[in-house]
């Protein structure tokens, strides 16, 4: 199966790359050059494409759906969001008006595509793909917005040939709420009504030696046809897409047999197996599927149980205790691991400038500048976040891999300046004091600005509760929630810089400042390489090969920088290579946040390095193990989170908690928040949090989970696993 996927994916790229030079410069546009909408039908080459809306005008504040229409060559298809064995998910990049939201596609039902010894799946004919749009709010009645949808298909026959197109919309904006649209309303209608939704089913599966059972029940499966039932997964390594899926019966549902993929085939195979159940009369589910042992037949499931209520809140704080919590908990940042490189580095400032106070209390306050700066910033996004209807927390830029994929490249940039391979804003010879002084405040500035990007996947004690307690407050009151925080955590510079005997105790500069500069370029290396493995959990392999290749180019650029540094001191005049530099590190910088990431398998691990089983967090499961009577202990993580990996690998992964999950039957629950999900977002808001990490406990009988401190160790992990299996 590998192999005929390495082979046909190999045809897929020559066959594109071929298309691409046949066609010209325009094909390759992409969504990387700009284009001017077309307000129709565009001909991509094998197909047509439009934009169609649900309703013929929006109001303010409502939710309508508009869905891209493709109309497809005959004997051509495009593809599902997995498009199994090969093939690419087509892809819409929308520019829409400020304070309009876009939600992802609602992808039909597809159709199995055979291909020689392949399975793909996808779409012929003609296929909607709608997309829920919601208007402001404070939108116009009367105004006319223009909205567009950059496109992109891999369309295939015999060969595939990538093809794209730039579609517009112009939607009329109503003051109440219109009918369907007279001419594609119904049609619209009628893809969101076959797309594949959640039902009350009920879905194990199991491995049986080289077999995958997946075992479906309930109510909406009683007396259908099963004739040609067929799973589609969401996970493209779930299972063998190219082998037959036998069929067993029962009253209430039935029992498929799949042959495992290769995401099976690792230590840690997945947890839960999501996609879409197929029937010979049309319909589609969406299903979740858990690890279990199979029952007898598949009627024997039974429905799903209830979700359970919602849990108490964090408690209500107050202004002035938000405010003290944020300023303890900025205090604290400063001792979290994810902070240490920058805060060297602004400790090597003050020293080189230790006995003079006036430039070290500049460099003070310029310090206290970047920070209050950034982490108001910071605030300002998070409020218009949550204006415009969107669930984020604290560290929710980490969530974007274009984010988390620019950050690494400037850890990897600040590392090559501290190691000397080129110089910020002077030259290799100097300049006058005054240019110097003005330098030496931005830097600080910037150091500042520096560190609270870095601290975002930090959440410190008493951070948890004055953030959670900000975000649900005014506007006013979360920016002096998030000032609070921003004092508290370049309060020690401050001091150090103002107060005289702080200040002389720090080391006279010397030679042993070229020395110390380069050791911290090594920490700011680490940094780059641990955000490169968090863009990896985010969005793949192939993202990080086009980190690496941006970084490559960076590095370059800076070595160039630092080349023209050296032939300016020298007297000579490198104009072609700096500008040759700062133009290689501009396409570094634009090739590793270049749009079109595709999250990677989020599959649950079942065990972790101390061999403690976990499941993936829903809050279905959580009602289902309660239900049961069961112990819950549920970890709300990041993989950017340092504090969650610190407190897994020193508190979760001990002999002794491993042996309490053990003894007590307590059920592990992860919630990974590494990408955005709005459900565990809600979660985090309902106990009061604006970010991770959050642990909660529940007890046999306790109807609320209990918090436990955000910095664990092992004796409290047991201490609160045996408390809530005694109930």
């Amino acid at each position: 199966m590998i192999a005929g996927r390495v082979l046909n994916v190999l045809r897929t790229a020559a066959a594109a790359a071929a298309a691409l030079v046949m066609a010209g410069p325009g094909a390759a546009q992409g969504f990387g050059q700009p284009k001017a909408p077309v307000f129709g039908e565009v001909d991509t080459g094998h197909l047509v494409a439009d934009l169609v809306p649900e309703k013929a005008s929006i109001a303010p504040g409502e939710t309508i759906h508009v869905a891209l229409r493709q109309r497809i060559d005959k004997g051509w298809h495009t593809y599902w969001r997995n498009p199994g064995d090969s093939g690419e998910a087509t892809q819409i990049k929308w520019t829409l008006p400020a304070g309009w939201r876009a939600d992802d596609i609602v992808w039909p039902a597809p159709d199995r595509q055979p291909t020689g010894p392949l399975m793909n799946y996808g779409y012929s004919g003609e296929v909607l793909l709608p997309v829920a749009l919601t208007a402001p709010a404070d939108a116009t009645p009367g105004q006319t917005v223009e909205l567009t949808a950059a496109v992109a298909f891999l369309v295939c026959e015999e060969i595939c040939v990538p093809e794209d197109a730039v579609l517009g919309l112009r939607l009329p904006v109503a003051a109440t709420p219109g009918g369907p649209h007279p001419q594609f309303g119904k049609t619209v209608a009628a893809a969101l009504a076959a797309a594949p939704k959640p039902a009350p089913l009920t879905a194990v599966f199991a491995r049986e030696g080289e077999a995958l059972k997946l075992a479906v029940a309930g109510a909406p499966l009683a007396g259908a046809d099963f004739a040609d039932a067929y799973f589609f997964p969401f996970d493209g390594t779930a299972i063998d897409h190219a082998k037959p899926q036998a069929i067993e019966r029962g009253p209430q549902g039935l029992t498929l047999t799949l042959t495992p993929g290769y995401g099976f085939q690792s230590p840690t195979p997945p947890a839960g197996l999501a996609g879409v159940l197929s029937l010979a009369d049309g319909r589609a589910f969406e299903i979740t599927a858990q690890a279990g042992a199979l029952p007898a037949e598949a009627a024997g499931l039974g429905p799903p149980p209830a979700r359970a209520p919602p849990a108490g809140g964090g408690g209500e704080l107050g202004l002035i205790a938000a405010v003290g919590f944020a300023l303890l908990g900025g205090l604290i940042l400063n001792l979290m691991p994810c902070v240490f490189p920058v805060l060297a580095m602004k400790a090597a400032g003050l020293a080189r400038h230790a006995h003079e106070r006036r430039e070290a209390q500049r460099q003070g306050l310029a310090f206290l500048a970047g920070v209050l700066a950034t982490f108001l910033a910071l605030a300002g996004l998070l409020i218009a976040l949550k204006e415009a209807g969107a669930v984020a927390g604290w560290g929710f830029q980490l969530q974007s891999p274009p984010v988390v994929a620019a950050l690494s490249l400037l850890m990897l940039a600040v590392a090559l300046n501290l190691s000397g391979v080129f110089e910020v804003g002077t030259s290799l010879q100097g300049a006058g004091s005054g240019l110097a002084s003005q330098r030496g405040m931005a830097g600080a500035f910037f150091t500042g600005a520096l560190a609270v990007v870095v601290a975002a996947p930090c959440t410190a004690p008493f951070m948890a509760p004055a953030l959670g307690w900000a975000l649900t407050q005014s506007a006013a009151s979360a920016l002096v929630v998030f000032l609070g925080l921003g004092l508290g955590f370049a309060l020690p510079f401050v001091l150090v810089a103002f107060v005289p005997g702080l200040l002389t105790r720090l080391p006279r500069p010397g030679p042993w400042m070229v020395g110390f500069r380069k050791l911290l370029a090594f920490p700011m290396y680490g940094a780059a390489a641990w955000l490169a493995w968090v863009l990896t959990v985010q969005a793949g392999d192939m993202a990080l090969a086009r980190l690496f290749a941006a970084a490559v180019a960076l590095a370059l650029a800076g070595w160039m920088a630092g080349v023209a540094q050296r032939r300016q001191a020298q007297g000579g005049r490198p104009v072609l290579a700096g500008s040759a530099a700062g133009m290689l590190a501009a396409g570094a910088l634009a090739a590793a946040v270049w749009p079109g990431y595709q999250p990677a398998s989020a599959a649950a691990a079942p065990a972790s390095a101390a061999d403690i089983p976990y499941e993936a967090y829903s809050p279905e499961r959580l009602a289902s193990v309660r239900a049961e009577g069961r112990a819950v202990f549920v970890n709300f993580t990041a993989a950017w989170c340092i504090t969650c990996k610190v407190n897994e690998r020193t508190a979760l992964s001990t002999a002794e908690v491993a042996d309490a999950f053990r003894r007590t039957g307590t059920v592990y629950l992860k919630a990974d928040w590494t990408l955005k999900d709005e459900i565990i977002a809600a979660e985090l808001a309902r106990h009061g949090r604006a970010g991770v990490p959050l642990y909660l406990v529940y007890g046999r009988g306790s109807q609320d989970g209990v918090i436990l401190p955000q910095i664990l160790t092992g004796k409290t992990v047991v201490e609160a696993l045996e408390a809530a299996a005694a109930g």
